[in-house]
């Protein structure tokens, strides 16, 4: 495995932790010389997984993070649910398919949006498709711009 390779599964992996996501990762990718329609599609893959698995498990992670919270002595509701929820009785399933991923994250835009009573598919597809496209418009950002972390260094030696 040759370090690009090695790049894009970190990308990947990034792409599906909640609040790192691929929207995060792209411009970090990118930056650190990876090729950016292989650093969108990796991060991506790695985002929509974790949408999927909280669209449609969002019920039991929802059940199974208010007993934690209870058990430790916490408020039942996470603040980022809270505002997650708030998100989604304010925009709707739209509006945080466009949102999510820059206000609350994607993987809790998905989970408030079942709660809220949308199909789990529904969420997974708007937004998986909404993440996409913020994570292109990124990449492309980033890349007329030209930046690069390794071309600065290597200007700052000569």
């Amino acid at each position: 495995m040759n370090l690009e390779q090695l790049g894009l599964v970190g990308v990947f992996l990034g792409g599906a932790i909640p609040w790192l996501e691929a929207i995060a990762v792209v411009p970090a990718g990118i930056l650190l010389g990876l090729d950016p329609v292989l650093t969108v599609v990796s991060a991506s893959v790695g985002n929509i997984i974790t949408i999927a698995v909280f669209a449609y498990g969002g019920g039991a992670i929802r059940k199974w993070i208010i007993s934690r919270r209870v058990a430790n002595g916490k408020e039942a509701e996470a603040p980022m649910f809270v505002k997650a929820q708030q998100t989604f009785d304010k925009y709707g399933i739209y509006g945080m398919a466009v949102l999510g991923p820059v206000l609350i994250g994607t993987q809790f835009a998905a989970a408030a949006s079942v709660a809220a009573g949308v199909k789990p598919l529904k969420v997974t597809v708007l937004i998986s498709a909404a993440m996409v496209i913020w994570a292109a418009v990124i990449a492309w950002v980033v890349v007329a711009l030209g930046v690069s972390v390794f071309e600065q260094k290597s200007q700052g030696l000569l």
